[in-house]
């Protein structure tokens, strides 16, 4: 991974501006949607499409690219604007977002376009997902491998010759609402038991879900620990730091003994004033209802690009 240096700063930065502008649009036109979550999780993504992740949007389907998995899969708009700002596909086709006959339906399909790993929809499930392709790239590094399952089985198998060399890492998004689903626990406790070290989780610690704040919901805390307790290599970093992104997925590199699991603190609905830290945004787009504390619903999306474009007032822009 290339270091950061300012000019690279300045772009990953402009580009999570363009991210998220593209969100706004994409839900405006589609009207439905997840507003809160797309724009928290923006700088996440554009650091991980334009600097992080290994991958070659011109060869899709390489062997050797990492993956990456959204288990909180209401969250794809903002997948599906960096997929296409990386090359993957047109631009253009974020305007049929949730369409009839789109390929850009509400939770991503895995066969549907260029670039997705995985498909998903029940919250829960994409650990256990990203484990399985963890599990392959062991088999294709080192031939063979032995597991622990939830029972007391142990399993010996082997790979395949002439598969991908294994090298490459998994990276898991998961949503902190996600957590109060038991399977995903029994996806921890493997993961940590055979010491799967290529697998990066990167959980989305907004502290919202549809109907309120996880705290109330249903407590997390202490999240880090429970991780801990489990053979996690436990990171928390500020969510819209790029430095802090960049290091956090550099150290996981690093270590050889067990997963890692980056606790991203993040702000949802980031870059726009009125849905900033509103769980009533979590689940729906601008431009459909009035909500207290938010310009009229026929305003809310141009507000949003306006701020967005101003970064909050801070600059001049040639667009209003």
């Amino acid at each position: 991974m290339e270091p950061l240096y300012d000019k690279k700063l300045k772009f990953l930065t402009e580009m999570s501006v363009i991210l998220r502008q593209d969100v706004i649009k994409m839900l405006a036109e589609a009207g439905s949607g997840h507003s809160a979550g797309p724009l928290g999780m923006a700088d996440i993504f554009t650091a991980l499409y334009f600097h992080i992740l290994n991958h070659n949007p011109k060869k899709p389907n390489w062997p050797d690219r990492d993956r990456l998995v959204l288990s909180n899969g209401h969250i794809c708009p903002i997948l599906y604007a960096a997929l296409a700002r990386a090359g993957y596909f047109k631009e253009s086709e974020l305007k049929t977002l949730r369409k009839l006959g789109s390929r850009l339906q509400g939770h991503p399909h895995r066969s549907a376009l260029p670039g997705l790993e995985s498909t998903s929809g029940p919250l829960g499930s994409g650990l256990s997902q990203a484990i399985g392709m963890s599990l392959a790239a062991r088999l294709d590094h080192n031939g063979s491998t032995t597991l622990t399952t939830s029972g007391s089985a142990t399993l010996t198998t082997s790979g395949s010759k002439g598969a991908s060399r294994g090298k490459h890492r998994i990276y898991c998004l998961l949503s902190d609402g996600e957590h109060q689903e038991g399977n995903h626990w029994e996806a921890v406790m493997f993961a940590g038991k055979n010491r799967l070290n290529n697998l990066v989780a990167i959980i989305d610690r907004n502290n919202i879900q549809i109907d309120g704040h996880t705290e109330d919901v249903m407590p997390l805390e202490p999240l880090r620990l429970k991780y801990e307790a489990f053979n996690w290599h436990t990171l928390e970093i500020d969510g819209h730091s790029f430095e802090q992104i960049i290091a956090a997925t550099s150290e996981a590199k690093a270590i050889y003994e067990k997963p890692t699991v980056i606790i991203a603190h993040t702000i949802p609905g980031r870059g726009v004033d009125f849905m900033e830290n509103n769980y009533l945004w979590h689940g729906m787009p601008p431009g459909i209802s009035d909500v207290p504390g938010a310009p009229p619903k026929a305003e809310q999306a141009k507000v949003a690009l306006h701020e967005l474009r101003t970064m909050g007032g801070k600059i001049s822009s040639e667009h209003q």
